[in-house]
């Protein structure tokens, strides 16, 4: 019960036994105190009191006449207090006698703890009685209140006891996590490795089958039919592509394993460069290409952002749409953080942002994400051509230098390729695993 409950419902909870030879006597004891709430529960003699006590001993107080036949009030009170249980009620004895000292005496050694006499002053007795009640009252209340504790403290270590085992489950959970990246680790780069290792071997035989088509080719070609020259041709050109596809392979292994050599660097010279390799691509397709002239200058791999840029401008070149000049625009602005990623809450990290945009064919959106996955087509080679590594290189590019690549695209309209890159990028999240002693000092740049 909680401590703030009411006098009468704590006086509910108090639970006196009136022991009386006479009826009437019973009657008018209850009639006093019935009005305060008491639980009232009436005796006619000793031995009808003990039997009461035999199954109930929860009684906060004992009212006790003296003079009873058969068994009087000492001696009831005397067999009262041998039992344990029934050791903590205490007993009033009610009397028409006035004691001398050493007959009260008599009585509280018998485990009395007050006397009313009679006749009963109503009075007298509600405050009597009621001094006992509120003993047994804040008795109650402590009791309750050390059970609630009890029970409080059992949940709470409980709570500790189930915190602790979540404790080591997520230990053992992050020991296990960290196991499975070193082995997933150990298997991506032992793919890369294979897969370097199997195109670079594929190379030979394959330089071969261009070599000795070629040969044969020139060596019959006043000799074959026109069919047997098809296929021939068509040989050719499988090799090529073959050709092509092993190279590309070999560029996705290549900047997988390459982690060094980040430098700052001005991405206004490394479009520059870019537009110098494409420029007969662009004279070739009546190409327009805008360049902002304030692009960033940021800290990066320059081999590898020259591919970037290179990839991005070559692909919107190719997916031109048939009748329309191509028209690229290259643009780059700073962001924060909350405008890139829409973040409630003040965030100090600023990105540089370069979009490509272009007119050509575009795409389904739903393919957004996709066009960046290996060797992910949206198209036949025979309408375009290429092996679909091109955006996926683009990919681990930017990842490896701690930022994204998305796309937007309307059908039939054009696509814009956005790179987003931090303003400040840290060495050490960059290539901190696989560092070596040589490894140049971690720089910031801002």
């Amino acid at each position: 019960m909680e401590l703030n409950t009411t006098n009468k419902e704590l006086n509910s909870i108090v639970k006196i036994l009136v022991v009386d030879d006479r009826e009437d006597n019973l009657f008018s004891l209850e009639s006093i105190l019935e009005r305060d709430g008491y639980k009232i529960v009436k005796a006619l003699s000793g031995r009808a009191a003990l039997k009461i006590l035999l199954s109930e001993w929860d009684f906060s107080l004992i009212l006790m006449d003296v003079q009873m036949p058969e068994m009087n009030g000492f001696e009831t009170a005397t067999l009262i207090y041998e039992r344990e249980k029934l050791k903590h009620i205490p007993i009033i004895f009610i009397t028409a006698h006035h004691y001398g000292e050493e007959q009260a005496y008599e009585g509280y050694k018998m485990g009395g703890v007050d006397y009313i006499y009679k006749p009963i002053d109503p009075d007298l007795l509600r405050y009597k009685v009621s001094v006992f009640a509120e003993l047994y009252r804040k008795n109650y209340q402590l009791m309750m209140q050390e059970r609630k504790l009890i029970s409080m403290n059992r949940s709470l270590q409980k709570e500790v006891e189930d915190r602790k085992s979540s404790e080591q489950k997520i230990k053992k959970l992050n020991l296990q996590l960290l196991e499975n990246n070193d082995q997933l680790k150990t298997t991506v780069e032992e793919l890369d490795r294979f897969a370097y290792v199997a195109s670079h071997d594929l190379q030979e035989p394959l330089r071969k089958i261009l070599i000795f088509s070629d040969k044969l080719a020139t060596c019959t070609k006043d000799v074959l039919s026109s069919e047997a020259d098809n296929y021939l041709q068509k040989i050719v050109k499988s090799s090529e592509r073959m050709h092509q596809l092993i190279n590309d392979l070999l560029k996705f292994s290549r900047y997988t394993n390459d982690n060094y050599g980040f430098e700052k660097t001005d991405l206004n010279v490394i479009v520059k460069d870019v537009l110098s390799d494409v420029e007969m691509e662009v004279q070739k397709r009546n190409a327009t290409i805008i360049v902002d002239q304030n692009l960033p200058t940021i800290w990066a791999i320059p081999s590898q952002m020259r591919q970037v840029f290179q990839n991005l401008i070559s692909n919107s070149l190719k997916f031109s749409r048939e009748g329309v000049d191509p028209q690229i625009n290259i643009s780059g602005k700073r962001s924060s953080a909350n405008e890139i990623f829409g973040l409630n809450k003040k965030q100090n990290d600023h990105y540089f942002q370069i979009s490509f945009s272009d007119n050509g064919i575009g795409f389904d959106p739903k393919y957004a994400k996709e066009i960046f996955v290996v060797f992910k087509r949206l198209h036949s080679y025979h309408d375009f051509e290429g092996t679909g590594i091109g955006l996926s290189i683009c990919k681990k590019i930017i990842e490896k230098h701690n930022g994204f690549i998305t796309a937007e695209s309307i059908l039939n309209e054009g696509s814009t390729f956005i790179i987003t890159l931090p303003e400040r990028i840290k060495l050490e999240d960059v290539n901190a695993e696989n560092a070596s002693p040589n490894t140049p000092p971690v720089k910031t740049l801002a």
